[in-house]
């Protein structure tokens, strides 16, 4: 029988702009063999995320840069296929943050291990993962929301945007979304119960949008993409606003730094607060965060939607992705189904 072997993805050039293909390699290494206390993982699902394209700048941020040459990493859903750990064992479903690569060696300790039978194991890489607590620690630590406040979401059709309305609105808040088609506004108002939906590409007038929708003023906004559409959003502040901010995506890629308008005299004059904020800093209430997710999505009251690209060697094409607005939802990469068996040579 053949040896299989690990494929693996590395950043082999920095990007200038937008990533191109040419910035990764795949390559093929021997599958490792884990030492005592540590498990070998096939690699089921992996997660594509917008902030993935910060770590591949060379320049000091909240986590350190990849470096060339080396793995990806982020967030991986896996099976054990072999163990010397005692605490896990062949079968066993796991969430950490692994590489993009088809097998991974990790200490027990670095992966939590998921229950299939509360929900579909992909959740743990969305909306009962990094993005769902995202949104859960934004909008509920930061924003605070109250019944009958007005809440903005941009980026609102994504894995944290599309949590953080529907949370909003379990909290009694009227929320208005902007994304970037029909599609996905249709989605946020239709299936998410959004009470308004902007599509920002095809506004003529952002700001005139945003003040037919929000006649009360925006009390909370919760920034994931910044630009112009940040810009028009904070214009409309009422007093004592907050701003959860979570990302700046319509920046990640430009070149030159981006000139808008000087903010500081809106947040003055309308004593509004805005935080930027990492989920890691609330690393010591994942369980909190993970418990109510769960018990909101079996109770209905959030939905999700994944964007489910299958083929590990498709991953570079769902990052990318991220930056076209292709996905609606958590952009994952199908790599493997759990159970099969692992070809080694005789």
């Amino acid at each position: 029988m053949t040896e299989e072997k690990n494929q693996q993805i590395l950043l082999v050039k920095r990007p200038k702009g937008m990533p191109t293909e040419e910035d990764f390699k795949m390559v093929d290494k021997p599958v490792p063999q884990p030492e005592e206390g540590a498990v070998l993982i096939r690699t089921l699902y992996l997660s594509v995320d917008p902030y993935m394209r910060g770590r591949m700048n060379d320049r000091k941020s909240y986590v350190p840069p990849y470096q060339l040459n080396e793995v990806i990493t982020g967030g991986v859903v896996g099976e054990v296929v072999q163990s010397k750990a005692a605490d896990l064992k062949e079968g066993d479903i796991v969430l950490g943050n692994l590489g993009w690569q088809k097998y991974s060696v990790t200490g027990s300790n670095q992966v939590r291990k998921i229950n299939p039978d509360i929900a579909p194991v992909t959740t743990a890489l969305g909306i009962l993962g990094m993005p769902g607590l995202t949104a859960y620690f934004g909008l509920l630590d930061i924003g605070q929301p109250k019944a009958g406040e007005t809440v903005v979401v941009s980026g609102a059709a994504g894995a944290v945007g599309s949590v953080v309305g529907q949370i909003a609105k379990i909290k009694g808040c009227r929320v208005v979304g902007i994304a970037g088609s029909d599609e996905k506004n249709n989605y946020l108002v239709n299936e998410l119960g959004f009470d308004a939906a902007i599509n920002y590409k095809t506004t003529p007038d952002i700001k005139k949008a945003l003040a037919d929708a929000c006649p009360k003023g925006v009390d909370i906004y919760f920034d994931n993409v910044g630009g112009d559409i940040s810009d028009a959003v904070i214009s409309l502040l009422n007093h004592k606003a907050r701003i959860p901010l979570c990302g700046q995506i319509s920046l990640y890629n430009l070149e030159k730094p981006d000139i808008g308008p000087r903010i500081q005299p809106q947040l003055l004059i309308t004593s509004a607060l805005m935080k930027g904020f990492i989920v890691s800093d609330y690393a010591d209430r994942f369980d909190e965060g993970i418990s109510q997710l769960t018990q909101w999505v079996a109770q209905g009251q959030c939905k999700f939607r994944e964007n489910i690209i299958e083929g590990f060697e498709n991953t570079v094409k769902a990052f990318l992705g991220l930056f076209s607005g292709e996905n609606i939802g958590k952009q994952l990469v199908k790599v493997a189904d759990p159970g099969q068996k692992r070809a080694v040579s005789k």
